[in-house]
């Protein structure tokens, strides 16, 4: 009898391949439950990274700290998404990336090289790994183009539409840092469109 959250993790991966039972239950031999509380870290800057999860419930927060201790929040990571240091796992390196529960968090995790052999082991693994991959590329490139092309108020109405049920949950300072503006613009811009 499998656990809620590793039944849980089989419905996410269903979602997205056609997973045999007998991957099913590999998968659910891989993964270990792991609680954070709000404000631990699943990887810290100059970690290297040994471990994939998925986030079943909580937010995490991935964000970068540069030499004057600002801090530049990339993304959100909320129930049912995929986390790690991606480059960093597949390279062997040290992070450059935190990334931080905003609420106490449960996740799945896995060990990466033996999720590795796993994904070895069937073409469902490759077709998952795959999907995966174009989520991230898609979403760093809207990303980058929103930073470039997007006026405050766009970039935010943007990330009320892909993070629709997030915001209530995030303190302004993280919206905005993941936005590229100062709390104050955020302020200002919810105020112009509460007034319309």
């Amino acid at each position: 009898m499998l656990s809620q959250d590793l039944t849980q993790l089989i419905v996410i991966l269903r979602s997205l391949i056609t997973l045999p039972d007998d991957e099913a239950m590999k998968a659910a031999s891989l993964f270990q439950a792991c609680s954070l509380k709000r404000g631990e870290f699943f990887v810290q800057a100059g970690d290297v990274p040994k471990n994939i999860g998925i986030v079943m419930s909580g937010i995490l927060r991935l964000y970068y700290v540069d030499h004057e201790g600002n801090e530049y929040t990339k993304s959100f990571c909320a129930e049912n998404s995929f986390v790690a240091a991606y480059s960093s796992l597949l390279l062997e390196q040290p992070s450059r990336l935190f990334i931080q529960a905003l609420e106490d968090t449960k996740l799945l995790t896995a060990d990466y090289a033996a999720y590795r052999s796993l994904s070895e082991s069937h073409p469902c693994w490759q077709i998952l790994n795959c999907k995966i991959a174009e989520g991230l590329f898609i979403k760093k490139e809207k990303r980058e183009s929103a930073l470039l092309l997007d006026d405050a108020k766009t970039r935010y109405l943007n990330f009320q539409a892909e993070y629709p049920h997030l915001e209530p949950r995030l303190k302004q300072h993280h919206i905005a840092s993941y936005l590229g503006i100062t709390p104050v613009t955020l302020s200002r811009i919810r105020a112009q469109l509460r007034s319309h």
